[in-house]
């Protein structure tokens, strides 16, 4: 089974977020860059650009696949993470710590709670992850 930190919540697109105050740092799981294979290219909005819940914000190509990025909120980002651009490798080998993506001040600080626990998130990978 894939690393699932317990202080984070959790997409069933394979997204992220862990609360720093009264923003949200989001990236993708382990189990999704597995899935991916080794990451080459990845595309984040700009600082300022606003993000939806569900929707899709950025772009993640991999030797095998290219992917969506889906926004865990609703909000804006107030930081993106530039070393991607150069290092995009960064997201294989460390996903939950300098592989983050972006952090989003959220419009509703309410959609934290409607996130997938940790346990939950198991739950849904257990059962294929889809």
């Amino acid at each position: 089974m894939s690393n699932v930190p317990g202080d984070l919540k959790y997409t069933r697109d394979h997204e992220w977020a862990r609360q720093e105050g009264g923003r949200m740092r989001v990236g993708i799981t382990a189990y999704a860059q597995e899935q991916l294979g080794d990451v080459v290219f990845v595309e984040l909005p700009k600082v300022g650009a606003r993000v939806t819940a569900k929707q899709a914000f950025g772009v993640v190509e991999s030797v095998k696949a290219v992917s969506d990025l889906f926004a865990p909120v609703t909000g804006e980002v107030v930081e993106a993470n530039a070393d991607l651009a150069h290092k995009p490798e960064i997201v294989n080998q460390d996903p939950y710590g300098k592989g983050w993506m972006i952090v989003v001040t959220p419009a509703d600080a309410k959609q934290w709670e409607q996130l997938l626990s940790a346990a939950q998130y198991e739950e849904f990978l257990a059962q294929g992850g889809h």
